[in-house]
């Protein structure tokens, strides 16, 4: 762990270099992604100023569920973005690179770059939180906010994983990135209250893509209408179930792997 640490550190440093060199591109980036999430918020106020609640939910706890969305998707973005690209190393045979050095290749994806631009979603998701908890009435303690980072770092890995999955389909068609298109897009379902939908929305964002795990139900432990340690442990049951289900076809995938020009 300490090598691989090392590694992505040295890998990250280039990377912040990089940047350095354009600032204005960093924080144009960051800020384009602040003003996306917050047409967002935008949204949800012009639909409360129709009614007074959606399906039980006040204003104030759907901007709550919105903030606490980002947050998972944020550190998943920010980390792990470089996944995507999966597709198009296979297609053009750009995987060959990877598998010739001494590191693990799903590794040297990962850690060749971060993405900036996910710091906008972190801080419009952190800021989210931070108004929304006075009216809400929450009073976080050290046990719940211990709770609440596990279950933040659970939901990045959830999304992470069904990204490696989806991705990991390349192998066999070359091209995977409108099912990973699909299964992202159907992630903005969680950034609401999953019980607005009908049922089959609720059970495929649960059960088929596992979102549900990502914000509604560690955000509804902290409104206290949820048991912490119960959706700790089916959490953690999704995620692991996603991840191994991720690692078996990204594996098997790579055994079989043969560079674009055989």
């Amino acid at each position: 762990m300490k090598r691989f640490f090392k590694i992505y550190m040295t890998f990250s440093s280039q990377y912040i270099k990089r940047l350095v060199h354009y600032r204005l591109d960093f924080a144009i980036g960051v800020l384009s992604f602040v003003f996306v999430q917050f047409s967002g918020i935008l949204l949800i106020t012009l639909v409360f100023q129709q009614i007074p609640d959606l399906n039980g939910y006040t204003f104030e706890q759907m901007v709550f569920f919105y903030g606490f969305f980002q947050l998972p998707r944020g550190l998943d973005h920010l980390i792990t973005d470089n996944i995507w690209l999966i597709p198009n190393k296979i297609r053009k045979g750009d995987l060959d690179r990877h598998l010739l050095r001494p590191i693990d290749p799903l590794f040297q994806i990962i850690a060749e770059r971060f993405q900036h631009e996910a710091l906008g979603e972190l801080i419009v998701g952190g800021l989210l939180i931070a108004i929304t908890f006075p009216s809400l009435g929450i009073t976080p303690t050290l046990p719940m906010i211990g709770l609440i980072v596990v279950l933040i770092l659970i939901g990045s890995l959830i999304y992470t994983s069904l990204k490696l999955l989806t991705a990991s389909i390349s192998f066999w068609t070359m091209n995977s990135m409108q099912v990973m298109v699909t299964v992202y897009n159907i992630s903005d379902f969680a950034k609401y209250p999953i019980t607005i939908f009908p049922t089959l929305i609720q059970t495929m964002i649960t059960y088929v893509v596992p979102f549900a795990f990502v914000s509604f139900f560690p955000a509804s432990v902290l409104l206290n209408q949820a048991n912490g340690l119960s959706i700790l442990f089916q959490s953690t049951l999704a995620c692991m179930i996603t991840a191994s289900c991720a690692l078996w076809v990204w594996n098997k995938g790579l055994r079989g792997y043969e560079s674009s020009g055989h």
